[in-house]
């Protein structure tokens, strides 16, 4: 059953978020609604800037605690919007968990179009790399257009044959800019936050004249092979609810260890709302998720003598 602060925040979000989402067409301003809200951050975080492979940043630290793991973390946004600093209910929440965490600002559309983000994280990932953290020590978290970055980030690597992220936690991920979904119709009036023109108009703004179903833009259409575990949390009523499913089913298919959660009542990206139980769940099963295939994966490692 779904806490009253769920059916709270939903009510919240239904009636004073997606109504300014739905009456501005143009991005820019959409991009300023999104970014004027943003919730507290925990306390007892540290919060610096910083450049990680050329990409500029915000690294998250705990003050009372010696991190144990390292994490990359996409923020989403639409890929037109938020920042490191919009997102420290994320980065915070990870960083008192045990992580130190590096939220690269990575560059946005419409000035920036794809693959312009893909890079900047491939970039990030690759500095992280090059301060000398281990691979098997690293994760990748994401939400929302930040979930499908993290997806893009980890098939290129593959494509590539370099070092892997020990697992993803991925939060509602955007998986599909060509908006095929079944829940994009299902859902458009429960969804409290989207609706699907806006969202058919973000991917436009993203993708800049690419392919909808270009893999790395919509990792829907990708091969999923040769990925690491994969958390996948998301909301029941949200529009975006099929591009979580289908990509649990796929990622299955594939091989690929899959943890696929879909909650009741929230909203997209409920887990920013700390007060909600329902989020403070969710990104303490995502540390959980995490820390546990971090210590398999250097387990190995920490054997030799």
């Amino acid at each position: 059953m779904a806490s009253l602060q769920a059916h709270f925040l939903d009510l919240m979000f239904r009636t004073q978020v997606k109504p300014k989402m739905k009456g501005v067409s143009d991005v820019i301003a959409v991009r300023r609604t999104m970014e004027s809200g943003s919730l507290p951050p925990p306390k007892g975080v540290t919060y610096s800037p910083g450049t990680v492979g050329g990409i500029p940043g915000e690294w998250a630290r705990a003050d009372a605690a010696q991190p144990t793991a390292t994490l990359l973390y996409l923020h989403g946004g639409g890929y037109f919007a938020c920042s490191p600093r919009t997102h420290r209910p994320f980065s915070g929440t990870y960083a008192k968990q045990g992580f130190e965490v590096f939220v690269p600002d990575y560059r946005l559309a419409p000035e920036n179009p794809f693959p312009a983000a893909v890079e900047d994280a491939e970039a990030a990932w690759q500095g992280l790399l090059d301060m000398d953290h281990a691979p098997e020590r690293l994760t990748v978290s994401g939400d929302s257009a930040g979930g499908g970055l993290a997806l893009a980030l980890m098939l290129t690597l593959r494509d590539k044959s370099r070092p892997r992220p020990a697992a993803a936690a991925l939060f509602s991920p955007w998986t599909d800019l060509a908006a095929t979904g079944p829940s994009v119709v299902s859902n458009a009036r429960r969804d409290a936050m989207f609706w699907a023109p806006g969202l058919v108009r973000g991917g436009e703004t993203y993708l800049g004249g690419a392919s909808a179903d270009n893999p790395i833009a919509s990792p829907h259409y990708a091969k999923l092979h040769g990925l690491p575990p994969l958390l996948i949390h998301v909301g029941d009523r949200e529009i975006l609810r099929d591009d979580s499913t289908r990509l649990a089913e796929h990622a299955r298919a594939a091989g690929i260890e899959v943890e696929l959660r879909v909650w009741p009542v929230v909203p997209h990206v409920w887990q920013l709302a700390q007060f909600v139980p329902e989020a403070r769940q969710s990104m303490q099963a995502a540390t959980d998720f995490l820390k546990r295939h971090v210590a398999r994966s250097a387990a190995p490692a920490q054997s030799v003598t």
